[in-house]
């Protein structure tokens, strides 16, 4: 099979990083291993998060400096967060320093320590390790990430709360009870989607309290997480079948943060310590990463998945304005 010739990296989609054999016909034929404009960063990073060893190594072998940064991370860097330690010890091996300081304060090597592979380069020698309250964020995100499960399925909202019942969120929402068949309802939300979407669970929850909708968005508007938050934090999102996860935050009554990525986007070095943890330990975990967020702890998914404390209504409102 003949590989193309060309002398740049168009065509290039995320497992072609695998293709040792077509990454060096790149290389040979003129592509810029340091190409700084690369959609999706420098070849040596989408290699590192993406790629195989070989071509990880083939491309490490040919850029002028294997601890070049991109948006405040190295390719190291960035092998450690997509949990490829196999990328990252070749890598070490070319050179890449584990422990540069960069992405607040978080090196590849102390980010590591938060991975499944802690020891992956070796002893400390002497630098900080995680904090008591990060090695215990780590053992918290594995409870809550087994706890609440992954859900595939698009459509589902929440908002989660923090240090709140669900008598006062019902109280919050001027909610009231509302007799519900879920199934019959889960099956075919869409008959009357007006009348479904003013329907939400409620559950108690240690830490906090969280509203949900397993067929909708309405627990992520605007109207429902500012009353939730007045005093505290609320973390929600909607799986929008359309575009992805879609997130917000808001804290004491405001919106202060809009259409995030929850479980998914690499984090930015401008973003708290304790958040670039998040997004690492959470990566994938949309529902996970909003609990975490608000310090709630659910001890299953029943909540998530459509077995509240309590069915309610909501009154009629606009949840936008």
């Amino acid at each position: 099979m003949a590989v193309a010739r060309e002398a740049d990296w168009s065509g290039i989609g995320w497992d072609a990083w695998k293709n040792l054999r077509l990454i060096r016909a790149r290389l040979d034929a003129g592509a810029d291993p340091d190409a700084a404009d690369f959609y999706f960063g420098p070849p040596l990073h989408r290699a590192a998060e993406w790629g195989s060893p070989g071509v990880v190594a083939e491309l490490a072998a040919r850029v002028d400096d294997v601890d070049a940064e991109h948006e405040g991370r190295t390719a190291l860097w960035t092998a450690v967060f997509a949990d490829r330690p196999d990328n990252a010890r070749i890598l070490a091996e070319a050179g890449a320093d584990p422990w540069r300081p960069m992405m607040n304060g978080w090196s590849p090597g102390r980010l590591s320590l938060a991975t499944p592979t802690p020891g992956l380069f070796g002893d400390l020698g002497g630098r900080p390790g995680l904090t008591d309250a990060e090695a215990a964020a780590v053992q918290e995100a594995g409870r809550l990430i087994a706890a609440v499960g992954g859900f595939p399925d698009d459509g589902l909202s929440v908002a989660c709360v923090a240090g709140i019942t669900a008598a006062e969120v019902v109280r919050r929402l001027g909610a009231g009870p509302e007799a519900v068949d879920p199934e019959a309802l889960m099956e075919d939300p869409w008959m009357d989607l007006d009348d479904s979407l003013a329907v939400v669970g409620v559950t108690d929850v240690p830490g906090g309290c969280v509203v949900s909708q397993p067929w909708g968005y309405t627990p992520s508007t605007p109207g429902v997480t500012e009353r939730l938050s007045v005093g505290t934090v609320c973390y929600a999102m909607f799986a929008n079948p359309k575009s992805g996860n879609q997130g917000s935050v808001a804290r004491d009554g405001e919106i202060v943060e809009w259409d995030t990525h929850p479980g998914g986007g690499d984090p930015s070095p401008e973003n708290p310590a304790e958040e670039i943890l998040r997004r690492y330990l959470f990566n994938r975990h949309a529902v996970a990463y909003c609990c975490a967020g608000a310090g709630i702890r659910p001890t299953d998914a029943g909540p998530i998945a459509g077995q509240p404390d309590m069915w309610v209504r909501l009154p009629d409102r606009d949840y936008w304005g």
